[in-house]
């Protein structure tokens, strides 16, 4: 079962890596990456971004991006 958030990008990391500021917590930060159907279609993603990440329940610091808004 994945657990899927609302966030905002706040930095760019090289190798298509970012990081993101959950809305739930001010304090919680994520180090995400693009879903596999956002890299094929090449839909761009920029620091102060709304996207949904999707977490494992195992690593809540890991995850990747589902969606931008």
């Amino acid at each position: 079962m994945k657990i899927t958030q609302r966030g905002i990008i706040t930095e760019s990391l090289k190798g298509s890596q970012f990081r993101v500021k959950l809305e739930d917590d001010a304090t919680h930060t994520v180090m995400a990456t693009p879903c596999g159907k956002m890299k094929t279609r090449h839909i761009r993603l920029c620091i102060g971004d709304e996207v949904t990440v999707e977490l494992s329940p195992y690593d809540l610091y890991k995850g990747r991006i589902l969606w931008r808004f």
